[in-house]
Parts: C-alpha cells; structure tokens; sequence
C-alpha cells in the first residue's frame, strides 16, 4: 500500500513532476486543491518563512489525520533589485510583467556579455517543504543565471522569456559567466529551450530532490 502524499498546488505540471519522483519511493501525491482565501499568504521575504506557514494551514484542511502534505515555493532574484521579486514574483509578473522587470534595469547595459551577465545576475530559488507526520523536512534549489535584455521566446511560464541560465559542468554545478558547459543554452533564455533542456537547470527539480533525500530507502537517479 502505497502512502499518500498532499500537494497543496493546482498547477497540473507541478503536480505530474511531484508524482514522478515520488513514485519511486512507492509514495503516492495527489492535489490538494482548496479554495482561494483557504491560504493566507504570510508576509515574508523568504521563500522557506513562506513554504512553512503554507504547510502549518495546509494540515487544517488534511482530508485525514496524520496525512502527509507539500507545498512548494519559487521565486525570481534579482541582485541588482535587492532581491526583487523574490517572493513576490507571482504578483509581480501579474503587474509588471517581463517587459515591466526590463525597464527596471534598464540602466544596466554593457557592450561586453560576461560583464552584463554580471551586472543582470539572477536566480530562480525554490523551496520544497513536507510535513511527513511529525516534522517539517525542507528542499532547497536554485537556479543561477541573468536578466536578458529583451523578452526571447514563448515557452514556459512567468519570467522565463528574460531568464538565461548559467552554464552548468558535468555535475551540474552552475559556471561563472563566459564559460561554456556541458549543459547550456548558449545564451539563450528559457522561453526559447525545450522543456528538456530547462528540466536539466531546474530549481524546482533541485528542490524536490533534496527533499526526497531526507526520507527512507530513497536512491537517487532511479
């Protein structure tokens, strides 16, 4: 009998990637999808405060007791925004949009790409946190890149189109700016990647393998 896992999302993709590595563990998810003014999103300017305030109101609406839930986080930071949207990027997607987060560094230019990747870094964070019944285990992942200077492509979702990864090595550890990988995009934003090649920088995945490090009879790469 397989034990069931709570997500607390209603994005189906999030959920489908959740059941995948999960199910190695024999573990079940299944969504838990409450009614809007169900959460009360804490004020907060990190994603873990967040994710664990989540988690404490989830457990009130558990369709069972001692049932296991997870809520995931993830946010854009920008360093020459202090850190902005961070926590807020949902909402600020909503508002500003990518052409909006543009105009914001829109000072920052430079003829030289390693220096304007510098100057525009960024990163992708997510934070995976479960409570498996008696304590909350934490994921954490990150994705480290730069702000491009123009919206490229359509794919993914959110602040994709202005997001360029760094290159990673063979163990997937991201590189300094100017130096090519084995795993790159060749300057190109994740709204231009496949969803291969954005799965292969990840920060969600990161995030959800870290987590599913810290429970039983996990092996990794299955």
């Amino acid at each position: 009998m397989s034990t069931t896992v709570w997500f607390l999302t209603s994005n189906a993709g999030k959920l489908e990637e959740a059941q995948h590595h999960f199910k190695q563990l024999n573990m079940e998810v299944k969504g838990l999808d409450l009614p809007e003014n169900a959460i009360v999103e804490p004020q907060a300017t990190d994603l873990e405060t967040v994710a664990r305030s989540k988690i404490a109101q989830a457990m009130h609406h558990l369709p069972s007791e001692g049932a296991m839930v997870m809520v995931e986080d993830a946010g854009l930071f920008v360093d020459a925004l202090d850190g902005f949207p961070g926590v807020y990027s949902s909402h600020a997607f909503s508002t500003i949009g990518n052409h909006g987060l543009l105009r914001l560094l829109s000072h920052l230019v430079d003829d030289d790409p390693v220096r304007i990747k510098n100057l525009r870094s960024a990163s992708f964070e997510a934070v995976a946190a479960l409570w498996d019944g008696e304590k909350v285990l934490i994921g954490k992942g990150s994705c480290k890149g730069a702000i491009a200077t123009e919206v490229q492509g359509e794919a993914g979702f959110g602040f994709d189109p202005v997001f360029i990864p760094a290159d990673l090595d063979d163990s997937g550890a991201p590189l300094s700016p100017g130096t090519l990988g084995s795993i790159s995009t060749h300057g190109q934003t994740f709204g231009v990647v496949g969803p291969y090649t954005k799965h292969q920088f990840s920060h969600r995945r990161r995030a959800l393998e870290e987590l599913l490090r810290q429970l039983p009879l996990y092996e990794p790469g299955e």
